[in-house]
């Protein structure tokens, strides 16, 4: 999948030492919900378990061919949202040099076409914390309603709640989202 800016391909191998650039980057992982590496071995084993999941792909910037964050849904993952039955979680990321660029977007757009063309999933369900307000305008962007707000335990990482905020897209109502 490609616009004329980025590509969304499946992880490699070699690109641990990209992931790791971006993905070590404290204000990057906790966005998302996840510690920062602390190795490119880390990020290796990552590309090779969290993201050998066939529906997450690199987001790669073509004018330099490097990985600078991810992109995906997944259709079966145990998650503490009001999901329904069957609806896939959306997740992404971005290196902190790529943001505000509109890369998100963009990417977001391409996955979510193919998996109207590809799927017969009818709805989405994503999430954001509300400390991370960029992250939901990408979702809305892209045809994403908020639903409500949830608090999920985030101890591990942070040592308390964060509230996020859930959001829908339903894929036949897309028709006229910015393409």
């Amino acid at each position: 999948m490609q616009t004329d800016r980025i590509l969304l391909r499946h992880w490699y191998d070699s690109d641990a030492e990209a992931l790791y650039k971006y993905a070590s980057d404290p204000d990057v992982g906790m966005r998302a919900g996840w510690p920062p590496h602390k190795s490119v071995e880390e990020s290796l084993e990552i590309i090779r378990t969290v993201f050998a999941i066939p529906t997450i792909w690199a987001i790669v910037l073509k004018e330099t061919s490097e990985p600078i964050g991810c992109m995906g849904y997944m259709p079966e993952w145990e998650m503490n949202l009001p999901a329904r039955d069957g609806e896939p979680l959306v997740g992404y990321w971005i290196g902190k040099p790529h943001w505000n660029k509109g890369i998100c977007t963009e990417a977001l757009q391409l996955m979510l076409d193919h998996i109207h063309r590809e799927t017969n999933y009818t709805s989405l369900i994503g999430s954001h914390y509300i400390d991370n307000p960029a992250s939901g305008r990408v979702m809305k962007k892209c045809g994403f309603k908020a639903t409500g707000e949830t608090a999920i335990d985030e101890e591990q990482y942070s040592g308390n709640n964060h509230v996020m905020r859930i959001m829908r897209c339903e894929l036949q109502l897309r028709k006229g989202v910015i393409s």
